[in-house]
């Protein structure tokens, strides 16, 4: 149903759900501000969104998803990746749920009633064998698909009346804090401004609060929106509060802290920095190395805290701001604890903060964003003084397992796709990332010409009718550049005339296709074109398993649907796993063969491992699932304490 559409209201006004003067105001509210009805009827208050989804759900006979209950899912990146934004947009769905053993992928999207989501999404991933469709508002869909697709912090603040009422508390909180006059409100007095926290005020806040105290999402995504607010002037550090966040939630999950104890810290991520504003970045390895860095901090550690006074923080919280100036060996503040009398948070928080500033401020104390390894390096010669060895290993092995996963899907073709059509475009890019390419996809010949100007492409598959320049005018262009003569270059159009189909070759085109094309024969002619292109090196990857486990190196290639022999080497113990195309067909370990020689080598925690991308396995021994495989290794791991 489109936007401006009546269908529901109409049903609604049939029913005696509503009035015919509801009924008015809702669709004049839906077509003046292109507004969806499900949303006309709620924002007008003729429905409660609890009624409205309860309604649609017994229509469509699914369940429902409530605005607050979406605001608050956590969506793994792999799961995003299934359903690419264009689908999302397009569909008006978001994925929330994949079910590997089932192959069902649930999705929540307000026209649960239309068939052609469920066909849509099955285009968009072959991995699901099953779509479970659920109810939800069309501006709570929107909302979840700018937040975890475009990052945006402010998704939910217009949707969700809680979430923006707690957003509106937190920026009074800081107005009271910070001295300046909320909007409507008085200002806070000098006296409560200056008033220093105590200890006992800590404690009590702790107390209060308790261990099992539970950080609610709004919260949270309330105190991101502020925090990024007050970072907007902070140059070179704006965003830097978040960036330490989502590296105090990755440190939590490799440490696998609860869900409950990863909140705190990021929470602890979001409010380091606030109230300390100077010349100069507090962190940990600023205030130990430099005196003046260390005045500045020993004066304004506890601003964070003064100003979140009357928030219950948690005992988590209020330990990891409190003790990130503290020293491993003990010659920090403000209580001079070392080694794991310093809370845990307190130590990641001064690892992740001091490794975001060496990465992403410029104005570091090497005056340059450092690479990820050369920070590490930076901080390894701090082992044991400032920071927690262990820590600065764990940041390590989580950066080098960035990097093992960058080279394992490093040698994917990369293919430019030139369709001004969006929903043809679409389409083809689907098909071929669903088929192990890495698609630029883009709508005019300047896109790209700017693609293809910065390299590393493998081939391009242009239509001929293009804005601006046409398609042939682009391959005239091209093949005119040193770094354009040999790009296969295949068009995919609808212009079948005999002088375009010539003109095309004599240009240099690779291949000329007609509109409508099976998508197996694109798959074809594509291959065919990429074998006649300049042969490249096809370079295997090694590493050790220290950088990135056996589970993650198979998941990563079963993403990314790689073909090859995997070794695994433990002292004297080898073994392979064979892939075609993402999946597992074959696994062998010591004298075991097949599933029981893959769950086998799941056990293996040290050791190397090298990626042949140009063997060839044989016949196909496993017929599982990759999914189901590691679903099935993950709980053999479990049961055995492995």
């Amino acid at each position: 149903m489109s936007a401006p559409s009546t269908q529901l209201a109409d049903l609604l006004l049939r029913e005696r759900v509503i009035t015919p003067e509801q009924f008015e105001s809702v669709v004049h509210r839906a077509q003046g501000s292109s507004t969806r009805v499900e949303d006309a009827l709620v924002d007008l208050g003729v429905m409660s969104e609890a009624d409205l989804l309860k309604y649609l759900a017994r229509l469509y006979r699914t369940r429902f998803v409530a605005t607050q209950k979406l605001a608050r899912v956590e969506v793994d990146r792999s799961l995003l990746e299934m359903v690419p934004r264009k689908v999302a947009e397009r569909f008006q769905l978001f994925p929330i749920l994949f079910e590997p053993l089932s192959g069902t992928l649930s999705v929540v999207t307000p026209d649960a009633g239309d068939p052609s989501v469920i066909e849509s999404v099955k285009m968009a991933t072959n991995l699901a064998r099953d779509v479970r469709v659920y109810i939800a508002r069309p501006a709570a869909v929107k909302a979840a698909i700018n937040k975890h697709y475009g990052g945006d912090l402010y998704a939910f603040a217009h949707v969700d009346p809680s979430g923006k009422e707690q957003y509106m508390t937190l920026l009074d909180l800081y107005d009271r804090g910070s001295g300046h006059e909320p909007a409507g409100g008085v200002p806070t007095s000098e006296k409560a401004r200056e008033r220093v926290l105590s200890d006992k005020d800590l404690e009590a806040n702790a107390r209060t609060v308790g261990s099992g105290y539970q950080l609610g999402a709004h919260f949270l995504d309330a105190t991101t929106v502020l925090v990024s607010l007050i970072e907007n002037g902070r140059g070179d550090l704006r965003g830097h509060s978040a960036l330490v966040t989502r590296w105090l939630r990755r440190l939590a999950e490799r440490i696998r802290l609860s869900a409950e104890e990863a909140n705190a810290l990021a929470l602890a991520g979001l409010l380091h920095d606030v109230g300390k504003a100077s010349v100069y970045h507090l962190t940990a390895l600023n205030v130990a190395e430099y005196e003046s860095h260390r005045t500045v901090a020993q004066k304004s550690y506890l601003m964070p805290l003064r100003l979140f006074e009357s928030v219950p923080l948690g005992a988590t919280t209020l330990g990891a701001l409190r003790s990130m100036y503290e020293r491993f060996d003990g010659y920090g503040f403000p209580e001079g604890l070392s080694g794991k009398d310093i809370p845990l948070g307190g130590r990641l928080l001064a690892v992740a903060d001091t490794y975001a500033d060496l990465t992403q401020n410029a104005r570091n104390p090497f005056r340059r964003n450092l690479q990820p390894t050369e920070a590490c390096d930076v901080l390894d010669r701090y082992k044991g003084t400032i920071f927690d060895g262990n820590l600065i290993d764990l940041v390590r092995h989580t950066v080098t397992g960035e990097g093992v996963r960058a080279r394992l899907l490093a040698d994917r073709p990369v293919l430019v796709v030139v369709e001004p059509d969006a929903e043809e475009g679409t389409v083809v890019e689907l098909f071929l990332i669903e088929h192990g390419y890495d698609v630029r996809a883009v709508r005019t010949s300047d896109e790209a010409l700017a693609v293809l100007e910065r390299g590393g492409v493998d081939a391009c598959l242009c239509e001929t009718d293009l804005d601006g320049a046409s398609g042939l005018e682009l391959l005239a262009h091209v093949r005119s550049q040193p770094w354009g003569k040999e790009v296969p270059w295949l068009y995919l159009t609808h212009d079948g005339t005999k002088d375009t189909v010539e003109r095309a070759y004599k240009l240099g085109a690779t291949d000329y296709l007609n509109k409508p094309l099976p998508n197996p024969v694109l798959e074809a002619k594509l291959q065919k074109s990429l074998k006649l292109a300049p042969a490249s090196v096809s370079r295997g990857v090694a590493g050790s398993l220290g950088e990135m486990a056996l589970t993650d190196i198979v998941q990563v290639l079963a993403q990314g649907r790689k073909s090859g022999g995997l070794k695994i080497r433990s002292g004297t113990e080898a073994g392979e796993i064979h892939f075609v195309e993402g999946q597992v067909v074959n696994a062998m370990w010591g004298s075991a063969r097949g599933t029981e020689a893959f769950f086998a080598m799941l056990h293996v925690a040290e050791g190397d491992f090298s990626l042949d991308p140009g063997f060839k396995p044989g016949s196909r021994v496993i017929q599982v699932p990759v999914e189901a495989l590691l679903l099935e290794g993950v709980r053999r791991l479990d049961e055995s304490g492995g």
